[in-house]
């Protein structure tokens, strides 16, 4: 073999090259730089710099570094053992606010959203001043990302919330005058339906994790499905059909009861004469399809494309919100694809992939 040797190193599955000097190289290092931003999304936590040292020594190609948040005092910070005589150094740059150096020793400014967050510091022959400060301001972008994701993480519950007290007021009503009518004529069915009203209410209103299966989602459904039989008599068909492979699969909450929801509500309720509320479920290849159709009044495309970004007023349960969700959890090749037209019907697809983790929500910001 001739020419340069090259080093290769193999950790979290993928190989990385490296030039003798240690430095990763090209796409290596924008998938180090993005494990470092997820890991520090929650924070400064000393968790999250213990693990995320190690790999801004490799990214600078320093004999060491170390991530310390300030206020507090100069330790054990990850791997590395701050010596205590960087503490001057550490306290300059915080009050200076800016990259400074000492011999071998330099020190840069963590600052996220016009706050000091931390001094990165590192150490080694040929390190570059300007190196260790475009990493500590990339470090503070990396923060702010995180606390950006924690107040959209906070807004989305907020409006799961919304969801459930949008979703609440009528349909309780509604649900709870159709058993009482049938309290006299009918005692067992209105027993049957006090159960389903008891097991939807339970879920819709409960507090969950941020994910279930979609069998959780189906139950809360059929539960659904029931009590609006109850209420809209003859004017209501309903048809529910979904493969046993897609039980399982985890989806975010609240994701398919309110399409359901939606379709009763927007397309049937709004409709003259009887109508047909279709819920279907299969695995298609990689990908679940699950849909929602309804046979009632529709709407026209411009109309349709205001409900999925949220602009269109009174436009549904959340339906945006939904499409937001999924996309965040499992990227923009999946969430909501809506087909319709007015006088034709609705129908709502859910595209989620079958055997893929979720990714969960950001961590909450520490402090």
């Amino acid at each position: 073999m001739t020419g340069a040797p090259r080093l290769w190193e193999r950790r979290r599955g993928s190989p990385r090259r490296r030039d003798p000097a240690g430095r990763v190289h090209g796409v290596e290092t924008l998938d180090q730089a993005r494990w470092i931003a997820r890991e520090l999304a929650g924070g400064l936590t000393p968790e999250a710099v213990g693990r995320v040292v190690p790999e801004i020594r490799e990214l600078l190609g320093a004999g060491s570094a170390a991530l310390l948040p300030h206020p507090g005092p100069p330790g054990r910070t990850g791997e590395d053992t701050v010596d205590p005589g960087v503490a001057s150094i550490v306290e300059e740059t915080a009050g200076a606010g800016r990259a400074r150096r000492r011999g071998e020793l330099l020190a840069a400014p963590v600052v996220a959203a016009g706050e000091l967050r931390g001094v990165l510091v590192a150490s080694g022959a040929g390190l570059s001043l300007r190196a260790v400060d475009s990493l500590a301001a990339w470090l503070g972008d990396a923060l702010e990302w995180g606390r950006l994701e924690s107040v959209r993480d906070d807004l989305e519950r907020a409006e799961l919330r919304r969801m459930r007290a949008q979703i609440s007021p009528h349909f309780f009503s509604n649900s709870l005058s159709a058993i009482t009518s049938l309290v006299r004529s009918d005692p067992e069915r209105a027993r049957e339906l006090l159960i389903q009203f008891a097991q939807y209410a339970r879920y819709s209103l409960s507090s969950h994790g941020d994910f279930v299966t979609v069998a959780e989602e189906f139950r809360a459904i059929e539960a659904y499905l029931q009590l609006e039989r109850a209420r809209f008599g003859s004017r209501l068909s309903t048809s529910v059909c979904v493969v046993p492979e897609l039980l399982p699969v985890t989806v975010p909450v609240l994701v398919l009861q309110p399409l359901v929801e939606n379709a009763v509500r927007h397309g049937i309720e709004r409709r003259p004469g009887p109508g047909t509320v279709s819920v279907t479920g299969n695995v298609v290849g990689a990908d679940c399809l699950i849909s929602v159709e309804d046979d009632g009044i529709g709407m026209e495309q411009e109309r349709a494309e205001a409900v999925l970004t949220g602009d269109a007023q009174h436009s549904g349960i959340g339906l945006a919100n939904v499409d937001r969700r999924l996309r965040a959890v499992h990227g923009n090749e999946y969430g909501l694809m809506l087909e319709t037209a007015p006088g034709a019907g609705t129908k709502v697809t859910v595209r989620i992939p079958r055997s893929s983790p979720p990714r969960p929500l950001s961590p909450r910001r520490a402090g």
